[in-house]
């Protein structure tokens, strides 16, 4: 008779169980870290409206889209994966921003 801890159907479900379980911890911290990223990103837009400033800075986002390429190779995630996040965060930002000036 062979123990759970030498099935390797049990010792794989118990591996895939604490995957799994980090991996609802990291959605949980990046749910709560967008959260605290848009909270700044709203404080910028209602700034910009106050001072009547383009909702848009081409030249930060370029800087912050290379800064995020280096950091995912750092961190040996897909470049693209990540610029395409930050464009997709970017977007959201600047939509939030134009509903300030409206």
């Amino acid at each position: 008779m062979t123990t759970d801890t030498q099935d390797p159907v049990a010792r794989a479900a118990a591996l895939l169980k604490g995957h799994r379980e980090s991996i609802d911890r990291l959605d949980a911290i990046l749910v709560y870290t967008l959260g605290e990223r848009f909270k700044h990103t709203q404080a910028v837009g209602r700034l910009k409206a106050e001072h009547d400033l383009p909702p848009s800075d081409p030249t930060r986002e370029a800087a912050q889209i290379a800064r995020l390429e280096d950091l995912a190779q750092q961190a040996d995630l897909d470049p693209e994966f990540a610029k395409a996040f930050l464009n997709f965060i970017i977007g959201e930002v600047i939509r939030h921003h134009k509903k300030h000036q409206e």
